[in-house]
């Protein structure tokens, strides 16, 4: 795509300004007569720009948007700065991330027949970090709520999409690793302690295990 069609300075402006990945409909907005191969050709021009100036961030395409990031390199040094800056995932608390990121759109009960353990505190903690969310619901008996992952989940943990999701033996490796949490970003640990069941009622107590507390794991 030419410069001329329009000033790569202003798209840089737009995404820079934007709080999240900002997607190609936003910017068509914006530049109406740019296809997206065009926008994402404009795109890589300007990253060649900021990596021949030697700037420490660059434009990643991230949950089905782009976004200015940090480049890997100087994560040590950010991390060391803002230590308060961490969400805090149990391992159940993972496990049942995996499924539903894997597996989705599945219900509760499917991802408790799936661990074998009650997961209604684990749920409703990832919902609350908006890492999973409500996209439909089953056709069944009491229409239970089917979950999925959000568009936080693919920023937070850096994909494009789903399709970049890691091989699964990969988190296996993770969830079996001999620690207590995960750390990724800010807030407590999820799962941790139990909380009230968002789809039971008041007073119908849940018959499954109740998830046993975690040992602790770390990423960096």
């Amino acid at each position: 795509m030419a410069n001329s069609e329009f000033d790569l300075r202003a798209l840089e402006a737009l995404i820079f300004a934007s709080e999240g990945p900002i997607g190609p409909a936003t910017l068509r907005r914006a530049f109406p007569r740019a296809t997206p191969s065009q926008l994402g050709e404009a795109v890589a021009e300007i990253n060649r720009a900021l990596a021949a100036s030697g700037r420490p961030y660059e434009i990643a395409e991230v949950a089905a948007g782009w976004q200015f990031r940090t480049r890997p390199q100087f994560a040590e040094a950010i991390l060391a700065a803002q230590p308060e800056r961490k969400l805090r995932l149990s391992r159940p608390a993972l496990e049942t991330l995996a499924l539903v990121a894997y597996r989705q759109p599945l219900t509760r009960a499917e991802i408790e027949d799936l661990r074998g353990v009650d997961c209604g505190a684990v749920v409703k903690s990832l919902l609350e970090r908006d890492l999973v969310r409500i996209v439909g619901r089953r056709d069944a008996p009491g229409r239970p709520a089917l979950y999925g992952t959000s568009a936080s989940f693919l920023e937070i943990f850096g994909l494009r999409g789903l399709s970049d999701l890691p091989a699964l033996r990969e988190i296996e490796a993770i969830v079996a690793a001999p620690s207590e949490e995960i750390l990724l970003d800010d807030g407590e640990a999820a799962g941790s302690e139990p909380e009230p069941d968002p789809e039971t009622p008041s007073g119908d107590a849940s018959t499954a295990p109740v998830e046993p507390a975690p040992p602790e794991i770390q990423l960096h």
